[in-house]
Parts: C-alpha cells; sequence; structure tokens
C-alpha cells in the first residue's frame, strides 16, 4: 500500500486500526505516543498475556514478600506460611487503599493503613477495625484480589492477569533454553537476586527500551566513547566482521546471540572479560557440578543477551525489568546477575553492574539519553513512518527454525512488531 494511503487509513480508522500503523517492515510513529493506544495495550498485553513479575530468591523464607508490579499495576509477591508463592493484588477493597507501601519484608498479615482491614498473606480478609459497623454482614468477596494465574519456571515467575490462555511453556517457547543458559553458568543451576535493584525513571515509551535490548546496531556509536575509554574489544562486535547473530524466537521473545564470537576464540569467560586464573574457585565449583569438559563449554558460550516479551531484558551479566508508568514513562528496575554458590564471580558481577548502569555508570545512560530523543522525535509528524528494513536480504533460519541475521540486523525489532500486532488484533 503506497505511503500516502496507509497514512490515510491510520488517520480515518482511529487509535486501533493496528494494521495499518504496522508494515512488515515500517511502523507508524503514533505508536509511541498516543494515550489511547498505550491504553489498550494494558488491556490487551499486560493485563492479558503473560509477564515476568519477580524471583523466587526475592522470597526466600516464609512469610517473606516483595512490592512489584504488572505493567503499572501494583502487585505483592508473597511467600505464605505454607511456603507457597502468591501474587496478592496490592488494593484494599474496602475503599481501594495501597494496602502496603513497603518494598519488602517479612509478614503473615497486612493491615490497610485507611481503616486498618487486616488480610492474611494468603489475601483472606481476617477482620474488620471496630467491626460493630459490620454486624450481620458477610466476608464473602471481601479477599484481596490476586493474579488469576502463575507460573515458575526455575525461580522466574510469571502472572496473567487472564483466567485462560496458553501456558507459560507456550509463552517462553525457544526462549526458555535462553534462561537455561543463564542457569548453567551458575554452578548450582540457580540464582540468587540479592544484589538489590536500581530504578531508572525514563521519559520514553516502553517499546523504545523493548526494542532496543536486541539492537546490534547502535552499540558501536551510542556506546563507542565508553569502549573506547575502557580499552575494551566489545566493540568489534557489533561490527561489519562480526560472526554474532540477532534472533527472532517468536511469541516477541529476541536475542543477540554472541556465542558464535566466544565459540570461535574458544576461551572460557571470555564473555565476563576474564580467565579462569581469575576465578578459580568459580571454575572449581563449575568443574565439580558440571564435570570440565560441560563445565569450560558453558564458560565459552557464557550468559544469554536475550529480552523475554514483554518486560523481562537478562543482560548477561544484569536483570532488566521493564514497568510502564504511561504512555511516555517507563521505570527499568535492574539487579545484578548473581549465581547460588559463586561467590567470587558474584562480586565482580556487582561490580560491573555498578559500573554500567549504577548511578554513576555510562552505558544506561548512553541509552536512556537515546530513548528519550527517540520518544521526542516521534512525536515530529514528518516523517511519519519510521523504517525496519535493515538486514531483510539476508535473514534467514536456523538449525530450529527461529529467524536469524547478522548482528547488527533489525530481525529482533521486527520479530516484536509482528506479535505485537498478533497480539493487539486478536479476537477482532
Amino acid at each position: 500500500m503506497p505511503h500516502a494511503a496507509v497514512s490515510e487509513a491510520a488517520a480515518s480508522a482511529g487509535a486501533r486500526d493496528y494494521r495499518a500503523l504496522i508494515e512488515p517492515a515500517r511502523i507508524n510513529s503514533r505508536l509511541y505516543y498516543d494515550p489511547a493506544i498505550f491504553q489498550e495495550e494494558l488491556e490487551k498485553i499486560w493485563y492479558k498475556t503473560w509477564v515476568y513479575v519477580g524471583h523466587t530468591s526475592e522470597i526466600p523464607n516464609k512469610n517473606d514478600y516483595v512490592t512489584k508490579s504488572i505493567g503499572p499495576m501494583p502487585v505483592l509477591m508473597v511467600r505464605d506460611k505454607e511456603g507457597e508463592v502468591r501474587l496478592l493484588l496490592n488494593k484494599c477493597p474496602h475503599r481501594g487503599n495501597q494496602l502496603c507501601a513497603y518494598q519488602k519484608g517479612n509478614r503473615t498479615s497486612f493491615t490497610c493503613p485507611y481503616h486498618s482491614w487486616t488480610f492474611s498473606n494468603t489475601g483472606d480478609l481476617m477482620g474488620y477495625a471496630l467491626p460493630d459497623g459490620y454486624e450481620g454482614q458477610s466476608k464473602a468477596g471481601l479477599n484481596l484480589g490476586k493474579v488469576p494465574r502463575i507460573a515458575i519456571y526455575r525461580g522466574f515467575v510469571f502472572g496473567s492477569m487472564a483466567a485462560e490462555g496458553i501456558s507459560l511453556e507456550e509463552h517462553l517457547g525457544g526462549a526458555k533454553a535462553a534462561l537455561d543458559q543463564l542457569l548453567d553458568n551458575s554452578p548450582t543451576g540457580e540464582l540468587e537476586l540479592t544484589a538489590g535493584f536500581l530504578q531508572h525513571r525514563t521519559k520514553a515509551n516502553w517499546k523504545f527500551m523493548l526494542e532496543n535490548e536486541t539492537d546490534g546496531y547502535h552499540p558501536g556509536f551510542v556506546h563507542g566513547s565508553v569502549f573506547q575509554v575502557t580499552s575494551s574489544g566489545i566493540g568489534s562486535l557489533y561490527g561489519s566482521d562480526s560472526t554474532a547473530l540477532t534472533r527472532d524466537y517468536g511469541n516477541g521473545h529476541t536475542e543477540f546471540d554472541l556465542r558464535p564470537e566466544w565459540r570461535k576464540n574458544d576461551k572460557p569467560l571470555q564473555w565476563f572479560g576474564t580467565t579462569p586464573e581469575r576465578l578459580p574457585d568459580y571454575v572449581q565449583a563449575m568443574n565439580a557440578a558440571y564435570g570440565e569438559e560441560r563445565a569450560r563449554q558453558i564458560m565459552i558460550d557464557g550468559s544469554p543477551h536475550v529480552m523475554i516479551f514483554p518486560n523481562l531484558f537478562i543482560a548477561e551479566i544484569q536483570i532488566f525489568v521493564l514497568q510502564p508508568v504511561a504512555v511516555d514513562e517507563t521505570v527499568q528496575h535492574v539487579t545484578a546477575v548473581q549465581f547460588k554458590g559463586a561467590p567470587d564471580i558474584n562480586r565482580r558481577l556487582r561490580q560491573q553492574t555498578m559500573g554500567s548502569v549504577g548511578p554513576a555508570g555510562l552505558l544506561l545512560a548512553d541509552d536512556t539519553e537515546m530513548y528519550e530523543r527517540n520518544h521526542r522525535g516521534a512525536q515530529i509528524l514528518d516523517p511519519e513512518w519510521l523504517v525496519l528494513s535493515r538486514g531483510l536480504h539476508r535473514e534467514r533460519f536456523d538449525d530450529n527454525g527461529f529467524r536469524v541475521a547478522h548482528s547488527t540486523d533489525e530481525t529482533p525489532q521486527r520479530g516484536i512488531w509482528r506479535h505485537y500486532l498478533n497480539l493487539m488484533t486478536e479476537a477482532r
């Protein structure tokens, strides 16, 4: 369809004609800044599909809780007195007050600060303040709201606000292998996310972050000064001679796969910028857990760089969780990857995380500048359409049937928008 014809269709059809706003290799800028579109995204994506909420290691003990979110909606992730992980909505059913304002703690019950209604950590209403005012009234239907579906994969807790839908395993699809790859780098096969979270607030639409996390075209330019100052060899991984790949796993999940580069060099722990000699305890623990041959291959391949739709980003040494707050505002919650049973590498993982995405870090500062400039630019009326055609001519399928292309190609972004279009037009 010619450009002018598509523009006319988009203008006349309104915010909900997504087929007129998304083409295979072009998207309309309106998708980033229209408040009506953002509200519909909440309904059709954030409150319908599976969303990553947190990790079981954040609530290791009975009665532990942490405050989380599904999209902008506050959620309590709780391990109740029986040890079961629950996702409760952080809203008192009496007058709608936010029930718990603390980020984390350990308690068997929650009391609303407004009128002192008290709920168990299973969500059940335990009692009212001044109960004589409710004499003869039933407590039925006055429990805390609950996330209708919860599923856990190897400690990663996902929730869905839809009572019915595909399973978490179906949602993850091929991206489940990336989670396995991450956990293989732990000598115990487990994570312990104990480093705490940094929160970065960005005045930009959440989809700019979603697209950027597996974009291999920008690092050599946006982060070029960091690579130069640190004498890092990372910049070459994003050049024309790189053997790294971009991948579309389907269902909106995407990957920047550096394993071809690491395997070419055949050096354990190069992915982490170090050598086995500098982490002897970690190497010993990995050898004991997997055997020397398998451990060596794991330490060559390293940790993944994967974006699990819509909000979980694993960036080798960090975990990012996207929280859309408004059409033009997103919070990124970031923590260092921590492998259970590996204190020596964990210390360095924390240090590198602070250096790259901490308050004085440069990498996230670079990206944030781009996000906010992108959002401001999206509202400029001409050109109305943005181009996602890079690498179409060399896109192919790997041995597992997933689309792949060169490390600088826009295969991930096209995959994200294909899935987005499916979700936003489903059951129309």
